[in-house]
């Protein structure tokens, strides 16, 4: 099969399309034959072996796919042959076949085809996990997105427009802000060329926002601390700008604020504490609820570009450059 490896560190640049033995199946696991994969920044990170899962050499990257079953291991119960399914994997994804634990597969409806399933294993996963498990946003709150033209963004977006939010964003073009507002923002700012923290506090009448969902971290997050409500909640779930800032406990003391974070690679069982039963339900109920907001078009994810796998580079290469709105889904077959 084909697949991007990866026989040292140093991003793109330093993997090259090969074609190698296909993977072996586990008992508990399914073989996916992809037709879609997505190309992500935190790819990027593992490439360059710079993400808080470091994985040994050689690699695949890639941690979101839309596909086939084409082969069950023993003792799965869920899925047969032929079931349309996305999956979340630790590695692996840039490929012509994946092989994924039963506990981070999921079925794909009929209506939804695999470029646009491919944006749901991690980043509309985290959305959901983030703004209804942890922060337990609620109807009628405020949700501050930052860096809401990205692919984890524009989840975030309308995620929080799904829960009956209102949703202010940031992003860092004109261009970019329109895009936000189609995907169902109500208040979108140029952090580039606004004081958007002052206007946050304005749409609120002083009080700030209930909940922030910050990507970027850095000064971005300094100044979330200066514009969110009493008793809100701040979801730290990435550090774009590659400063990851340091929380001053006495804001956090004053304001009765809470700091949450969300990683969700704990619920697909990447962390140390594997997926149970009770996590499983979870999950499923989680996506079954995201499939069904997309069937009634609230979530429409946005493909930047779709490129062959074997463009992989140009695609990782567009996400460096910060020029991606949403994000880039890669053919493997094409």
């Amino acid at each position: 099969m084909k697949a991007v490896v990866c026989r040292q560190y140093g991003g793109a640049e330093a993997a090259n399309l090969e074609e190698v033995e296909r993977p072996d199946i586990q008992p508990g696991s399914m073989r996916i034959s992809v037709q879609a994969c997505s190309a992500s920044f935190a790819s990027l990170l593992v490439m360059e072996g710079k993400h808080q899962n470091k994985a040994p050499l050689p690699l695949i990257p890639g941690t979101e796919v839309a596909g086939i079953i084409t082969e069950v291991g023993e003792n799965v119960t869920q899925f047969s042959i032929g079931d349309r399914v996305i999956a979340g994997v630790k590695n692996g994804g840039y490929a012509q076949e994946v092989i994924a634990p039963e506990q981070t597969v999921f079925r794909l409806p009929e209506n939804i085809p695999f470029d646009i399933g491919a944006h749901f294993p991690t980043i509309y996963g985290t959305a959901y996990g983030a703004l209804k498990w942890r922060a337990n946003l609620a109807e009628g709150e405020v949700a501050l997105i930052h860096g809401a033209a990205g692919g984890s963004g524009i989840a975030a977006v309308e995620v929080a427009r799904a829960l009956g939010a209102i949703v202010i964003a940031t992003a860092g073009s004109e261009a970019k802000a329109n895009m936000v507002k189609e995907h169902g923002a109500h208040h979108v700012f140029n952090y580039r060329k606004s004081n958007w923290k002052e206007e946050v506090i304005r749409l609120t009448d002083g009080r700030g926002a209930d909940v922030i969902y910050d990507p970027v971290g850095g000064a971005m997050f300094d100044n979330s601390l200066r514009c969110i409500a009493p008793e809100g909640r701040i979801i730290p779930m990435g550090f774009a700008s590659g400063d990851i800032p340091q929380i001053p406990a006495n804001i956090v003391l004053v304001k009765n604020i809470s700091i949450l974070g969300v990683y969700w690679g704990y619920y697909f069982g990447w962390g140390h504490h594997p997926v149970g039963p009770n996590n499983d339900s979870r999950l499923r109920a989680a996506y079954a609820q995201l499939f069904e907001w997309a069937s009634e078009g609230k979530l429409t994810p946005h493909t930047h570009a779709i490129l062959p796998l074997s463009e992989f580079k140009t695609a990782l290469q567009m996400i460096a450059s910060r020029e991606v709105i949403g994000r880039i889904i890669m053919k493997p077959y094409q």
